[in-house]
């Protein structure tokens, strides 16, 4: 379950964080204060307390919106990890050399062909690092989800841990395997 989390709230957030890249460096001003606006309030706020929001206020504000335990942590995640990416791939963005794009139109390219095939895979080689990065920090944090009872492996660890006391060796096997995943990654 907390690579499934991962994986889907990852994959969400790389979308959402090119977007809203996209959007912060968009010459439409609407766009560029939307995304600012997002990008300001996810990272300046704390991770459990978006988890807890989706979870227990949102449906409140939004009668019917009332989303699975799994699905309100991969949106909260989702949405966490899309902003620090978006800070990221923007940075890419900024750091493809503008003559890269100017030798691209030169060659008589597309302004999406020259986008496409020339600046964004430049981006996401400048960008990779940190977004590794923010995949393992990803990995790590899908363990806030037990705070609304999702079943994942610190959910499982502190569960063992209470029908054992035994805390110690729960807890290390809990870190020993987040610390494999995350040297995987």
């Amino acid at each position: 379950t907390t690579l499934w989390l991962t994986v889907v709230s990852g994959t969400f957030g790389l979308v959402l964080g090119t977007a809203s890249a996209l959007a912060r460096t968009s010459r439409v001003w609407l766009l560029r204060k939307v995304a600012s606006f997002y990008i300001w309030i996810i990272r300046g706020t704390p991770l459990l307390v978006q988890i807890l929001f989706f979870y227990f206020a949102l449906p409140m504000l939004v009668p019917g919106w009332n989303l699975p335990d799994f699905a309100s942590a991969a949106v909260a995640l989702g949405l966490n990890v899309g902003a620090y990416n978006a800070e990221s791939i923007r940075a890419g963005l900024l750091a493809v050399p503008r003559g890269q794009t100017e030798a691209a139109r030169a060659l008589g390219l597309s302004r999406w062909s020259t986008f496409s095939d020339v600046v964004l895979p430049q981006t996401f080689k400048i960008a990779l690092p940190s977004l590794v990065s923010n995949f393992v920090a990803l990995l790590k944090d899908s363990s806030l989800a037990y705070a609304i009872g999702v079943v994942e492996l610190t959910n499982v660890g502190n569960r063992i841990q209470a029908a054992t006391f035994q805390p110690i060796a729960t807890l290390t096997t809990v870190a020993a395997i987040y610390l494999l995943l995350t040297t995987l990654v």
